[in-house]
């Protein structure tokens, strides 16, 4: 049934909710309360805004949803296309330029699939870069986009399945199934199903908040995601000569590979990240002509791309990894790295913001430019059975290379974990495998236990050693006589 006794009540903050749908919108329809509850206080405006332009211009409102007639007929017919849209620039203020990248990878995948018909489909690599570059990215889907972009967003926006249709297990499924494989159909790797996973679970989330779903499908799904690896492959890890051949490789492989010396050098010496490196400021260390200097991270500024940031140059100045904002970390550093970095510094110089490091034209070191100088170096530098091996195949080996030496060194973990930016719980999880030294002296505790085991020579509970005054004949008949209840 249908009324136009309808009042709306304003926005109310509730204080038991902390950041969980803290703000709530109340109205009544013919009498009967109804409350919806929001995440941020947009979000409850709008829908606030939505009730009170339907009052306005005389809408009906339907007893049994609460809502306006024809919002009631558009929320059962939203398809998930428009829905990931929404989610899409829902999220958008509040990620970091890389986790929007992933995002949308995920939601492309997602909605590539979930189409209730092929008839008139574009091709996939048309639809998927339709829906990454334009569809999906709010810094661009204000832009008219070129023809053949239009015409795939155009059959997407016919052929996407409705919401509703996500409470079908076997609908579900087929998100997840897509989630699982790469464009080839092969198995995609663990951290990528997981990621994807996570963001389709998010997704669902913000449907159920906005009443197109009762209650998030993948909860009632028994599907896992593959497991994935958290620990570092100690083959990955090299020793000190083998990283020291390779940085004194490093000049020799591209033209003026020197100034990339001192960058890998804060990755094995200082076990920094390279976003942390690519980032540090001469202001921020101290070098001193001898003994052991000192660097203070202030914070990171990843590339991610002038599509996903609103920044031109692509890049986006954020604090540093698990670190609240404007937090340091300070990291002593030994001799070898300042000898190096006082070198750069002497025949490089600086940017003119301060950066220590820069890319071969002048501008911000991209990760392309120092993985292929990496990889380089690291095939001219070590034989060719160890270049087909995993060690330090990438530049952050090198911070792996890092952690495991120091606790490989007795460093107690408390303050790696510092140095390396870790949680001590993270940090023994991630590096169990690359701690070496202990593996004898278990070892030999071990054997020691098992000598002293078979010393004391109890069978079943029972001494086994005959008694004083009995031979071991006499004492085996005695051991049967007391449990047949013949001696006493």
């Amino acid at each position: 049934m249908s009324t136009y006794n309808v009042k709306i009540h304003d926005i109310s903050k509730r204080a038991d909710r902390g950041k969980s749908k803290a703000y709530r919108v109340r109205w009544a329809v013919a009498g009967q309360r109804r409350e919806r509850s929001f995440i941020t206080k947009a979000l409850a405006d709008r829908f606030r805004a939505d009730l009170m332009q339907a009052v306005k211009v005389g809408s009906p409102f339907d007893e049994v949803t609460g809502l306006p007639e024809k919002s009631a007929a558009e929320q059962s017919r939203m398809t998930w296309y428009v829905h990931a849209c929404d989610y899409v620039e829902m999220k958008w203020p509040s990620l970091a330029a890389k986790s929007r990248r992933s995002a949308v990878e995920a939601l492309v995948t997602v909605t590539a699939a979930l189409v209730a018909a092929t008839r008139g489909a574009p091709q996939h690599d048309i639809l998927r870069e339709a829906l990454y570059s334009w569809a999906f990215n709010p810094n661009r889907s204000k832009d008219a986009p070129p023809p053949k972009t239009a015409e795939a967003l155009a059959w997407i926006g016919r052929a996407s399945r409705p919401v509703s249709d996500l409470a079908k297990a076997d609908v579900v499924r087929q998100a997840l199934t897509a989630c699982a494989r790469k464009l080839d159909g092969k198995p995609a790797a663990a951290r990528t199903v997981q990621r994807k996973r996570a963001t389709l679970y998010n997704a669902l989330r913000f449907a159920v908040e906005r009443d197109l779903l009762d209650y998030n499908p993948l909860d009632k799904i028994q599907w896992k995601a593959p497991e994935v690896g958290e620990t570092v492959d100690r083959r990955v890890v090299a020793n000190a000569a083998q990283v020291e051949a390779i940085l004194a490789a490093v000049p020799d492989v591209v033209r003026d590979g020197g100034r990339f010396v001192a960058f890998f050098g804060c990755l094995y010496y200082a076990g920094l990240r390279p976003s942390e490196a690519a980032s540090l400021r001469q202001m921020d260390c101290a070098l001193p002509s001898s003994g052991w200097g000192r660097i203070v991270l202030v914070e990171t500024n990843p590339y991610a791309g002038p599509s996903w940031t609103e920044t031109e140059d692509g890049r986006e100045v954020r604090g540093l990894k698990h670190r609240g904002q404007g937090e340091t970390r300070t990291i002593p550093i030994p001799p070898e790295l300042v000898r190096l970095m006082r070198e750069h510094l002497e025949r490089y110089g600086t940017t003119p913001d301060g950066r220590l490091f820069r890319g071969l034209r002048g501008g911000p070191l991209a990760s392309s430019t120092y993985d292929r100088v990496w990889k380089e170096a690291r095939a001219y530098a070590l034989a060719s059975e160890i270049t087909a091996s995993p060690l330090a195949r990438r530049p952050y080996d090198l911070r792996h290379a890092a952690v495991s030496l120091w606790l490989n060194g007795g460093v107690p973990a408390t303050e790696v974990a510092r140095r390396a930016g870790h949680s001590v719980a993270v940090l023994l999880k991630v590096y169990a495998n690359c701690i070496d030294g202990e593996e004898e002296t278990v070892n030999d505790k071990i054997s020691r236990a098992l000598s002293a085991s078979r010393g004391r020579g109890r069978i079943g509970g029972k001494s086994a050693r005959p008694r004083s005054g009995r031979s071991g004949k006499a004492q085996v008949k005695w051991v049967r006589s007391r449990r047949n209840g013949d001696a006493l």
